[in-house]
């Protein structure tokens, strides 16, 4: 992954890898308040010219650094980032099970956001 920047663009909900000033990955998140603070990703896309460089895993990865730099969990709703934290619990801890719950239950509520 060459000369790829990750930006954080909380505003729209989007954790970005930005190459040749062009945006060739994302993830796509919301901010969930309770039951407690936690960034719930529910897509993660890579423009297929840049596949297999290792984007969709280094976006898995800030997204658990930015979590943990603003005080917050990572409750996964993506299923890319469900199996990246699989593969990585030192870097992703589990999310507790009533979390993922109301996690849902936003995601059902707001139909419009994704």
């Amino acid at each position: 992954m060459n000369d790829i920047e990750i930006r954080d663009d909380r505003a729209a909900g989007r954790l970005e890898a930005i190459g040749g000033g062009e945006v060739v990955g994302r993830i796509e998140y919301f901010v969930l308040d309770a039951p407690e603070r936690a960034l719930v990703p529910v897509h993660t896309v890579v423009e297929p010219a840049h596949e297999g460089q290792g984007i969709a895993g280094s976006l898995a990865r800030e997204l658990y650094g930015v979590a943990r730099r603003k005080g917050g969990v990572v409750a996964p709703l993506c299923p890319y980032v469900v199996k990246w934290a699989e593969r990585h619990p030192d870097e992703a801890p589990a999310a507790d099970p009533e979390l993922l719950r109301a996690a849902k239950e936003w995601l059902v509520a707001h139909p419009e956001r994704f």
